[in-house]
């Protein structure tokens, strides 16, 4: 019965931090479907990012907040729907409700026949930005959890090292802890530019941040 009502008491107190996060309001607001709307928005507005015309590939991309904002900001009049001046193709292995504009493929990434139809989508075009929110089911064992964050890291510098233009840009998820450092000396092997970003709609207690990779690197 203690350990039912402390679970109580801490469902109770993230409900009411969650109510009143500036951020929850602002979405809903807004008509964004997570606040993690936000987190991308300050990325894209302290790099200057995401531009008319590009094509971009939003990875990891239930419930569809990310989507949502690339879909605006390649709106020239920064709408929800209508006019879109650009490409926008998501991919995420949960269902993702539609989005104006927005080509969907639901699969799981770490899947060949997924990603030859993420490839296939592309039909032959390079990608300008690939954003990735991409995280795995964590275990709670930091081995693991590490390798798992790592996997998908990797899967993701692996498709832009094919995809992207030379002096696009990639957007990850990562988390500070076990495999951290490996993550980050992989991108500034990859990347001439290499950036660390913790927004302020990310929340204080926790442990991602947001590495971005500028401009390919030229193999030798």
């Amino acid at each position: 019965m203690k350990v039912k009502t402390k679970s109580k008491k801490v469902n109770k107190a993230w409900l009411n931090d969650h109510v009143n996060d500036t951020y929850v309001k602002f979405a809903l607001k807004e008509g964004y479907r997570a606040r993690a709307a936000y987190k991308l928005k300050e990325i894209d507005e302290t790099l200057g990012l995401i531009r008319p015309g590009d094509l971009v590939v939003d990875l990891g991309s239930a419930p569809g907040a990310w989507s949502q904002y690339l879909r605006r900001r390649l709106s020239p009049n920064g709408a929800a729907v209508g006019e879109l001046n650009g490409c926008i193709i998501a991919l995420d292995i949960l269902p993702m409700a539609a989005v104006e504009g927005v080509q969907f493929i639901q699969g799981d990434f770490r899947e060949n026949e997924v990603a030859a139809l993420l490839e296939a989508s592309l039909q032959g075009r390079q990608v300008d930005v690939v954003v990735s929110d991409m995280a795995p089911n964590l275990s709670g064992i930091d081995s693991t959890d590490a390798a798992r964050v790592t996997h998908l890291i990797e899967l993701a510098v692996e498709f832009v090292q094919n995809h992207l233009k030379p002096q696009g840009a990639l957007v990850v998820k990562v988390f500070h802890g076990s495999g951290y450092s490996q993550i980050v000396k992989m991108f500034k092997e990859t990347f001439q530019v290499v950036k660390a970003i913790k927004p302020k709609s990310s929340r204080d207690k926790s442990a991602e941040t947001f590495l971005v990779g500028m401009g390919l690197k030229t193999s030798v």
